[in-house]
């Protein structure tokens, strides 16, 4: 394995409810090398959108240990965790969370609002996101003007437009028909190959977690990790 840049020991993630203790993630252990594409699949409930959070800093493990890009996300102040998430992860939801009055240039340039680019280089970059994902000719189009799989590759225009280290996509290809999340594992396929960027990729769906190059498979809040697979184009 490469550089380890997500390495977690034990990590536990305990909710309670009500009277009831619920364990989403149980003494897991992981690590993740620059230029992985992983997969994390698993039915509702087993604990992948879990550990994402961690990783990200929404949320807090109850024990264990979890080093990103070798900071302790856990440990850092709200301001802190901001600054670096918005420099270090881009984010692809499954809802894709684009601002309905703004455009698809104007979605894209967010994250670049809280870096300290003039606003002509904010534009630069995010025009050459759009093109990256192959939405140059629709960068003054609104959400509603797209299709589903156009929304869905603006909002990996919008995660890649700070230039992450890691991208964390939560069932990024729930919403879309089969042609739409094709298209999309194709192009998360290439960002990983062409540009080595890291993805954490959380599904419920062998399809889509065929398109990564390491499946790990969770169950009730445990991994079981499958052999090395062979991604190939969706």
């Amino acid at each position: 394995m490469s550089e380890p840049i997500v390495e977690a020991t034990a990590l536990t993630k305990e909710f309670v409810r009500g009277q009831t203790k619920v364990t989403a993630l149980s003494n897991v252990d992981l690590a993740v090398g620059r230029g992985e594409f992983v997969a994390l699949m698993g039915p509702s409930g087993s604990g992948k959108s879990t550990l994402l959070h961690l990783i990200a800093g929404m949320d807090q493990p109850t024990e264990g240990r979890l080093l990103v890009l070798g900071e302790k996300p856990a440990r850092m102040t709200e301001h802190s965790l901001a600054r670096w998430r918005n420099h270090h992860l881009g984010f692809v939801f499954q809802s894709f969370n684009l601002i309905p009055v703004l455009t698809a240039l104007e979605n894209v340039e967010l994250p670049l609002k809280l870096t300290k680019l003039s606003r002509s280089r904010r534009r630069e970059n995010a025009k050459t996101a759009l093109k990256l994902v192959g939405l140059d000719d629709r960068e003054d189009h609104f959400p509603r003007q797209l299709s589903g799989g156009q929304e869905q590759r603006v909002g990996i225009a919008r995660a890649l437009v700070t230039d992450p280290d890691i991208i964390l996509a939560d069932e990024p290809t729930g919403n879309l028909d089969a042609t739409s999340a094709a298209d999309v594992l194709n192009l998360l396929q290439r960002l990983n190959k062409e540009f080595g960027k890291t993805i954490l990729m959380v599904t419920h769906d062998p399809h889509s977690a065929a398109a990564a190059g390491r499946l790990i498979h969770l169950d009730k809040g445990k991994f079981i990790e499958a052999p090395s697979i062979t991604a190939h184009a969706v």
